[in-house]
């Protein structure tokens, strides 16, 4: 049976409305983004609909995370929301989109970021694979969770400067993915 974003986002975030609210308008403006570059690229109806599902998930680790600015008062560091968010849709069983949330993060996170910056973290690659991971991760650049901000999509050079603060090599990573989506 296809799973229900909505219904699922609802079922954690019931009582939470500022983080919900956040969450879906956000998630909401980067599956746009990305069910835009999917048609840019003839992707099939069933990898269309998975990004357009994925998308609606990906972040729904954010509750575990100490974010108060957007709603989000639970005790873990923010950059814990994307490993928090796929044990949780592995219980759900969705073990795919999982891998969305887990890997989402920047333009990934490697074993040697997490050990050279001493990442609050499972140590364990977390770098997009698939072809739908890499439109989401990228799509979710563009789009801020800052509740005065949603709905307002950044420039390629803002979000390739922020993502290079991170490194050199996130922001060839970024730049080779806006170079392959940007048809």
């Amino acid at each position: 049976m296809k799973p229900d974003p909505i219904q699922i986002l609802g079922k954690y975030y019931a009582g939470h409305s500022l983080a919900g609210q956040v969450l879906l308008e956000h998630s909401t403006a980067v599956m746009d983004k990305a069910l835009q570059i999917a048609g840019k690229m003839n992707l099939s109806d069933e990898e269309k609909e998975f990004i357009s599902d994925a998308c609606i998930l990906h972040d729904i680790g954010i509750l575990y995370t100490h974010a108060p600015e957007i709603g989000c008062y639970g005790e873990l560091p923010y950059i814990s929301h994307g490993y928090m968010g796929h044990d949780l849709l592995v219980s759900e069983g969705l073990p795919l989109h999982a891998l969305v949330c887990e890997r989402h993060t920047g333009a990934g996170i490697t074993i040697d970021d997490i050990d050279y910056q001493h990442l609050p973290i499972p140590r364990r690659e977390m770098v997009p694979v698939t072809l739908a991971e890499k439109i989401i991760a990228y799509s979710d650049k563009f789009f801020s969770k800052d509740p005065s901000r949603l709905s307002e999509e950044k420039s390629y050079e803002e979000v390739l400067f922020k993502i290079g603060a991170h490194g050199s090599d996130k922001a060839a990573i970024f730049a080779e993915w806006h170079k392959m989506f940007n048809l």
